[in-house]
């Protein structure tokens, strides 16, 4: 009896799990292509290792990260004890061939067991700590669904319990694989309880709780495929899936242009949710609504509306809302509402009639919002405030500063930084929607070549002054054969006058330390970051061609760079347009300058210095270390490490084109981060980036003007730091002693 009871709920669950699955599958198919998934083939065996086997980026975080690991590498053990189980219902004393008798098999199973247990309490502990009732915003559980994730807490834990009671009974009845050994330790000292029962009594419980474990089992998988939990599934195919080496650096596409604007309806970007590419839908179904990109990211963290957590679970909820219209109108079988609809009201929060029960609990941001009435999910604008019932709103697109703190923490490799900028290309070059003031920024690159709209001919003004010259290659100049470096000096460096001082401060060094360089002058025009960045891309293409042209033409070869944004725009984007160089940062060389001795810092700096980690340098681009050694090498320097540093380094707020943005909402951004860096009582808060000189300086100034920074605190360039340590200390002229008066 047991037999069939056993197979007939395997054979349901895995009816209705598996019609589920084939849905999701069409659905996520149905997007558009994504190229180089599967390219790299050892990289992704690799991420498949680190990340999934060894749990990687969920170990960032200690506690929870261990506690999945426990939960994790637990049912990877426990896949002997489903064998076991369903090997049980054919013979009483079964146990897997070869092995399966050994007494350490026992002792692992019951220890993994025991371990996942520890897992979920330390899960719940977590949850009760981190109650959005209480917390709100500050939670980063804030929007998720809560209650399916106690379910699921409930569920894996009563797996395991009816496991340890089955095996209990198996103790007693002498049918456990291993036979009587007290290394199954749990199994026995929760056998012990009901060894006065008869035999019978004994075997007819063990029955009821293995038929109790698979259909636990059963009902388990078959709410996985209808939740969030997809994750569990989806999350490995994902991380085989993702962008290598990293999803960080350059973005994932870059559109052929010129060819797309000779199509009579050209589509750049993403205007829709079938717009998207079947790896962005992909990435939708396997967020964890863990928050961990929430809980980072420095809009949410500063009052905005935008969050990378919710971002994709409203993209992910429409997809899934959308799917009977999309799998129709693919010409795919079978594609009713049932099967598309009835899954978004169970777990989504969408009801079949379209309203919401608000479950993100902000409606009046964008997420969570619903069409209105008589409005059907199909005709809903991906993008578009609350009026026209957009799924996502402006603010939330438009607060994003590409700081890629998201994609850093997300344990399962979403790309939210690309799904961004996908809908911004939309609203910028489709709809012409975007901030006011980035229009400005977008004129002034399309007439002058650099954000400020000032000549290019003052792109040379801080050569000026200079103890010696600067080689300045005229146009169509090749670099001489007795140049080392290009030096790219960029916008900012070249006309803010705060930039340029890191600009004369770094040719200096070089000059000292005998490196031979020249820059292209007024042949140099922006890199296009800000455009690529804020959605422009054609003007981003037409900006990066005319440079590569200028690049090519000069022979360029090795490049220096004192821009994070440039930097990675040369190294990581030109490449798919034609220019492909050797570049390195500016603090890259200068480490190397100072380890060779070629720059030997003399003169005490005695401050004490907290280092901020541009993002386009740290997270995009992996540099941590030189700048820090920088600092170590100069005497006298006292570094301090703020609390968000490295990969969890927190964002100036100019990325992304924000610089050019105003910030109308929530607290500024580079406030924020100044407010950390000034907890540690600083003389010095030092970068790597003009960006952030320009935004840390603002904040420095106006902390300054209510008192909260000392007026001697400063914000310095790295390389401006270098700088005064090569600087001879002035000789100290010792004062007569006065001549001693005679009697």
């Amino acid at each position: 009896m047991r037999l069939g009871i056993g197979l007939a709920i395997t054979v349901i669950a895995l009816a209705v799990a598996g019609r589920r699955v084939w849905w999701l599958f069409r659905l996520i198919r149905s997007g558009q292509p994504a190229l180089g998934r599967t390219d790299d083939a050892p990289l992704r065996v690799w991420s498949e290792i680190s990340e999934v086997g060894g749990q990687r980026k969920l170990l960032k975080w200690s506690v929870p990260g261990i506690a999945h690991a426990l939960t994790f590498w637990g049912f990877t053990v426990l896949i002997l004890t489903i064998v076991e189980v369903y090997g049980g219902l054919f013979q009483d004393d079964f146990h897997i061939w070869g092995f399966g008798h050994w007494f350490w098999v026992g002792f692992l199973e019951d220890l993994v067991a025991v371990g996942v247990l520890v897992g979920l309490a330390v899960f719940a502990v977590i949850r009760l700590r981190n109650a959005p009732a209480r917390l709100e915003r500050r939670s980063r559980f804030y929007g998720s669904h809560t209650g399916p994730a106690w379910v699921i807490l409930g569920l894996i834990t009563a797996v395991i319990v009816s496991l340890l009671l089955y095996r209990a009974f198996q103790w007693n009845t002498d049918h456990l694989p291993q036979g009587q050994t007290r290394w199954a330790f749990a199994s026995y000292l929760v056998s012990r309880p009901f060894s006065g029962l008869s035999y019978d009594t004994n075997n007819n419980l063990e029955t009821a709780f293995m038929l109790l474990n698979i259909a636990i089992i059963m009902g388990f998988s078959v709410l996985v495929v209808y939740s969030k939990h997809l994750h569990i599934g989806l999350a490995p195919i994902n991380v085989a899936l993702k962008r290598e080496p990293d999803a960080l650096g350059p973005l994932a596409t870059t559109p052929d242009i010129e060819a797309l604007m000779e199509e009579e309806d050209p589509l750049v970007g993403v205007g829709k949710v079938e717009d998207f590419s079947w790896k962005a839908m992909l990435d939708f179904s396997t967020c964890t609504e863990c928050g961990r990109c929430q809980s980072q990211c420095p809009a949410w963290n500063t009052g905005k509306p935008l969050s990378p957590k919710l971002l994709i679970m409203d993209l992910r909820d429409h997809l899934f809302a959308k799917a009977p219209y999309l799998l129709a109108t693919k010409g795919a079988e079978g594609a009713d509402a049932e099967n598309g609809s009835a899954p978004a009201k169970a777990v989504t929060g969408v009801e079949e009639d379209g309203k919401s029960h608000a479950v993100h609990g902000v409606p009046e941001s964008g997420f969570g919002r619903v069409p209105g009435p008589g409005q059907p999910q199909v005709d809903r604008p991906l993008v578009g405030d609350a009026e026209s019932g957009g799924v996502i709103d402006p603010d939330v697109l438009w607060s994003c500063t590409n700081c890629g703190a998201c994609v850093e923490q997300c344990p399962v490799d979403i790309e939210h930084v690309d799904h961004i900028v996908d809908m911004r290309r939309y609203q910028v070059m489709i709809e012409s929607e975007f901030p006011s003031e980035a229009g400005v920024m977008l004129r002034n690159l399309e007439n002058n070549g650099n954000p400020w709209g000032v000549s290019p001919r003052s792109r040379t003004d801080w050569t000026q002054d200079l103890p010696f010259e600067v080689r300045i290659l005229d146009e169509g100049e090749e670099i001489p054969a007795d140049v080392e470096y290009l030096y790219w000096v960029g916008c900012a460096g070249a006309i803010e006058d705060r930039a340029k001082k890191v600009t004369r401060a770094f040719a200096e060094l070089l000059d000292t330390a005998g490196v031979s360089f020249a820059i292209l002058g007024t042949g140099e025009s922006c890199s296009g970051d800000p455009a690529r960045r804020l959605g422009n891309e054609y003007l981003y293409q037409e900006l990066a061609k005319a440079n590569i042209e200028a690049l090519n033409g000069a022979k360029a070869k090795k490049i220096v760079a004192t821009c994070p944004h440039c930097f990675n725009s040369l190294a990581n984007e030109y490449p798919a347009l034609g220019g492909t160089y050797e570049v390195i940062h500016h603090t890259q060389l200068l480490g190397k300058l100072v380890e060779e001795r070629k720059l030997v810092p003399v003169t005490p700096v005695d401050s004490s210095v907290t280092y901020h980690d541009p993002c386009f340098l740290g997270r995009h681009n992996k540099v941590y270390t030189p700048p820090r050694e920088i600092l170590s090498a100069i005497p006298g320097v006292k570094s301090q490490e703020m609390h968000r540093c490295k990969e969890r380094g927190f964002c100036c707020g100019a990325g992304g084109a924000r610089m050019w943005m105003e910030e109308r909402i929530g607290k500024q951004i580079n406030v924020e981060r100044m407010d950390e860096a000034l907890t540690l009582d600083p003389d010095i808060v030092s970068t790597a980036c003009p960006f952030c000189i320009v935004m840390l300086s603002d904040a420095m100034t106006a902390k300054k003007q209510t008192g909260d920074a000392k007026e001697t605190a400063e914000v310095l360039d790295v390389s401006q730091l270098l700088a005064r340590s090569l600087i001879a200390p002035t000789p100290t002229v010792a004062t007569p002693a006065e001549p001693t008066p005679t009697a």
